[in-house]
């Protein structure tokens, strides 16, 4: 199915809104349609009827998602999604804002995760870059957090981290950071072919999938290696 286009030839975008708060479906669509202009919006308020609209409706390119509103089953609804509808980039819009509801649902599938206190700004930002092929998450994610002490940490996932090379740890920086691999290209004065070399090589290490399976897995192992560090 070819994408909708405008008078001008430029691509639209067509963005379902998910939240049982018709206020909240409301606020976003503005934020939505300052992030991408000519957005398509669609609206719904629960799991069944999100669910109904995307099977519908051709070529959806995002899916802003509330945790909380009926039929959902917080990451694993998440799962069920990403499962059916492989292509379709989530972002969490959510109140809860605690790493570990964030975690969940980044290794669930998610590509980024929108606390509800979250600024206009900001938002317009997350949209934007997990538009453009990146994955966003607050910066609190990254900070130490109470886990496990480092030897608890399998040695296969201390080995996969080891054995990354300076550049491939560099890029991996930029893949948490949510950057698309051009704007990993241009911060690391590389080539986009160079840097899905070392995306490759990457995911291989780690023994993931795709990019949110990479930040889930490294976010696991810094949190892991920080507090060990402070603890000791």
């Amino acid at each position: 199915m070819e994408k909708l286009t405008t008078k001008d030839g430029n691509v639209k975008h067509s963005i379902v809104i998910a939240d049982d708060h018709a206020l909240v479906r409301g606020g976003l669509a503005l934020i939505a349609k300052m992030a991408v202009k000519e957005a398509v919006i669609f609206q719904t308020n629960s799991f069944d009827e999100t669910i109904n609209t995307i099977t519908e409706t051709p070529s959806i390119d995002l899916l802003l998602l509330d945790l909380m509103m009926p039929g959902m089953d917080a990451d694993n609804s998440i799962k069920a999604i990403c499962k059916q509808f492989p292509d379709i980039p989530i972002v969490v819009i959510s109140v809860k804002e605690d790493f570990n509801s964030i975690q969940r649902c980044i290794a669930a599938g998610a590509a980024g995760y929108i606390p509800k206190t979250s600024p206009p700004n900001i938002t317009i930002s997350a949209i934007q870059l997990v538009l453009s092929g990146g994955i966003y998450v607050p910066p609190h994610i990254l900070r130490p957090q109470q886990s496990e002490p480092l030897d608890s940490i399998q040695s296969s996932e201390q080995g996969a981290l080891d054995s990354l090379t300076q550049r491939q740890k560099d890029v991996l920086g930029q893949i948490v950071l949510g950057k698309s691999n051009q704007a990993i290209a241009d911060d690391l004065g590389l080539t986009v072919p160079t840097i899905k070399m070392h995306v490759s090589a990457i995911f291989k290490k780690f023994q993931v999938k795709n990019r949110t399976e990479a930040v889930a897995k490294y976010s696991r192992l810094q949190e892991k290696i920080n507090y060990a560090s402070a603890a000791s």
